[in-house]
């Protein structure tokens, strides 16, 4: 039997697994799945047409799948969807996607999010990535897999932050940070690769001074950005890392910072 406190309000449209758990004067709404083994703390307030994974942690004044922040939301039925194993902090804001884009903000696997962190509409966001306290996305932002915003992060609408990449705290993002790449400042400029990130992954030497050298052709050796992508090109036949690269830079939507 699930455990939801008598103060809960679950309406009866929601769908909860057996071993649930709602705490004090929760609300959850109809069309609303919650998977195995998630943990609702107190006063959180789950809206319609969200989903929710197995063995998540949703800590006390949370509020995940309101409507979007957007004035051309027009009461469409766009959804929140959240994946398995997310520890999710208090007093987060996820909202819904909208129907001009994928009609969904997604939220994958294994991720860390800590408190005051918001997500707008449509953003998409992968899996082992850790937001800071107050970390602010805009909507339609894509955040890869492992990649780390350091707390008060803030991305315009539309950037994407690719894997492995590393935000200081304060950084506002206005382009598309690549991948493996630490980026700070306002607004946030390329300082280095994610050394000590890729190592704790398990990222050979080789590797690593592969992408270090990518690092230097895309910032360090005056070629414009075409000119490093032909560079680089060759390279990526010998280290799929750089193709991972590659892939994101022929993808970006708002261009790299520089």
């Amino acid at each position: 039997m699930n455990k939801v406190h008598p103060s809960a309000i679950v309406a009866s449209g929601a769908e909860l697994a057996g071993d649930v758990t709602v705490g004090p004067y929760s609300v959850i709404e109809d069309d609303v799945r919650i998977g195995a083994g998630t943990v609702i703390g107190p006063h959180c307030v789950i809206k319609s047409h969200t989903t929710i994974g197995r063995n998540n942690r949703v800590a006390q004044f949370a509020s995940l799948g309101d409507a979007p922040q957007d004035k051309k939301y027009a009461g469409e039925p766009t959804r929140l969807e959240i994946g398995d194993n997310n520890t999710i902090r208090e007093f987060v804001t996820f909202n819904r996607g909208t129907v001009q884009d994928a009609g969904i903000t997604r939220l994958g696997n294994d991720n860390w999010i800590m408190a005051y962190v918001h997500l707008a509409h449509d953003c998409q966001i992968g899996n082992n990535t850790i937001f800071a306290n107050n970390t602010q996305l805009a909507g339609h932002v894509h955040v890869h897999d492992w990649a780390i915003l350091g707390g008060f992060t803030q991305v315009h609408q539309f950037c994407s932050i690719g894997a492995h990449a590393f935000t200081a705290a304060s950084s506002l993002v206005l382009r598309d940070v690549p991948p493996y790449v630490m980026a700070a400042g306002n607004s946030a400029e390329p300082k280095a690769i994610n050394v000590e990130g890729l190592r704790r992954r398990g990222f050979s030497a080789e590797s690593i001074e592969a992408i270090r050298q990518a690092f230097k052709t895309l910032y360090k050796s005056g070629l414009t950005l075409n000119e490093a992508v032909a560079a680089l090109t060759g390279q990526a036949a010998q280290h799929a890392e750089l193709r991972i690269l590659l892939d994101f830079i022929s993808a970006s939507r708002r261009s790299l910072i520089r």
